[in-house]
């Protein structure tokens, strides 16, 4: 049992430590290592346009890799942190970005997931107050009603006859 879990830590260490190096290629890497680290850290802030959810530094699509490259050039050419990114978003928008900032724009983007979560409690609610409103048993009938009702049934059931 114990070589068995050895065998599976030896499967999954390798797995688990490609994910965390990232999807940069060694041709993608500056020389200059302060640059290097400058746009390491901004690929973790710009959002990959194909994967979504997933940093340009971290995705493998060629679109992150042309925007990784992209920013590295855009470092290396002089510009800051923020004029690359305004860059991104100038041809993005917003959407490019993993924080998207704080803005009428992006109001839906950030208060939306709490509104839909808002209106769900509410209808929940409304759901659970209307059924607890609602009578346990159908109203009783009357006496008339009972009378009209025996008649119907006799008149239904051959076995009266």
């Amino acid at each position: 049992m114990r070589h068995g879990l050895l065998k599976t830590l030896a499967c999954v260490l390798p797995l688990l430590l490609a994910g965390a190096a990232g999807a940069v290629e060694p041709d993608e890497v500056l020389d200059d290592p302060v640059l290097e680290q400058r746009a390491r850290d901004l690929s973790a802030e710009i959002r990959c346009v194909v994967c979504q959810n997933e940093s340009i530094d971290s995705s493998n699509a060629e679109i992150a890799r042309e925007l990784r490259l992209l920013v590295r050039e855009r470092l290396v050419a002089g510009d800051s942190d923020r004029q690359v990114l305004d860059y991104l978003v100038a041809r993005y928008g917003d959407y490019v970005l993993l924080r998207p900032p704080m803005k009428p724009t992006t109001y839906l983007l950030w208060f939306g997931p709490f509104v839909m979560l808002a209106l769900g409690a509410l209808g929940v609610f409304v759901y659970f107050r209307q059924l607890r409103a609602a009578p346990a048993q159908p109203p009783r009938l009357s006496a008339e009603e009972e009378v009209r009702l025996a008649r119907l049934l006799d008149e239904e059931d051959p076995t009266k006859e």
